[in-house]
């Protein structure tokens, strides 16, 4: 057996004793419908059942995240069978996170991960756990001093996930969606300190689907100003291309008066690449 092959069997292995030791008691997760999220309920259900516990899924209906998200996260815990509750909170009423900072990911999760303790607490769990792999904890994520700070746990990271092992898992088990690309929230379309408005919001997630039409993968519209720069894998940079005179007609006709592609390609994160070194370092996982 390959040595990739036994440390993807270790980790598997890892992650279901965590589960199973987490669900002698019932408990909460944070759930987006994403992958990661996706993934730990279906451990987490699958454990459940033998321990005769209960998991909750909680789901944040936020002004900062695409409204679609709301109905594959319905889905996908229909699907799985697990308990789904739906929080609202809205962003926007927090100036401190309209204002964009470079910690504005911090400030979400603190809000976002305490109001889903307290939902969870009001159904009678106090154990609650997020989809963080290991991949997250080498880059510029300032929620995950939230996540630690509030004392919630991330399993697949602590058993070694990484986003590649997440997929695998994931097709393993069947989840419908195992190879849904990374959706972040929406305010990560824009550079810090733009002041957060919903009107802006909006057109970058209208504008995001109107490059899905065209059977890409990972696409980000960033917005500087009155420009939208495309990001799109670099192997579909000839689509952009072969249809950029429709294209750019379409988000021209949402309001923007310049249309750019970052002939770099999609790169996750690419907002935070211009902050100093010292600040990307502070913003990883200690």
């Amino acid at each position: 057996m390959e040595a990739d092959t036994i440390l993807y069997k270790e980790k598997c292995s890892k992650l279901y004793d965590l589960m199973d030791r987490l669900t002698k008691n019932d408990t909460a997760l944070a759930f987006s419908g994403g992958v990661d999220s996706s993934l730990l309920l279906q451990a987490a259900v699958k454990a459940a059942e033998k321990n005769k516990t209960r998991v909750i899924a909680i789901t944040a209906d936020t002004e900062l995240h695409p409204t679609g998200d709301l109905t594959i996260a319905k889905n996908v815990a229909e699907t799985i069978g697990a308990e789904h509750h739906i929080i609202h909170i809205s962003e926007f009423d927090h100036e401190e996170i309209r204002k964009n900072p470079v910690d504005r990911c911090y400030l979400c999760k603190k809000i976002l991960f305490s109001e889903m303790q307290k939902k969870a607490e009001s159904l009678g769990v106090f154990c609650l756990m997020e989809g963080t792999n290991t991949d997250d904890l080498h880059v510029y994520r300032p929620g995950l001093k939230a996540i630690k700070e509030l004392g919630v746990i991330s399993p697949m990271a602590e058993a070694g996930f990484t986003k590649a092992d997440v997929r695998k898992l994931a097709v393993e088990y069947g989840i419908a969606v195992a190879d849904r690309p990374s959706v972040p929230c929406l305010a990560t379309r824009f550079p810090y300190g733009t002041w957060l408005m919903p009107e802006e919001l909006k057109k970058v997630e209208q504008g995001e689907a109107i490059l899905k039409e065209y059977n890409l993968y990972n696409i980000r519209l960033r917005v500087h100003g009155e420009c939208a720069r495309i990001e799109v894998d670099p192997e579909a940079i000839p689509v952009i291309i072969e249809n950029r005179l429709e294209i750019t007609e379409k988000l021209q006709n949402l309001g923007y008066a310049y249309v750019s592609l970052d002939l770099a390609g999609f790169r996750s994160g690419s907002m935070d690449e211009k902050l100093p070194e010292a600040q990307k370092q502070k913003g990883k996982a200690e």
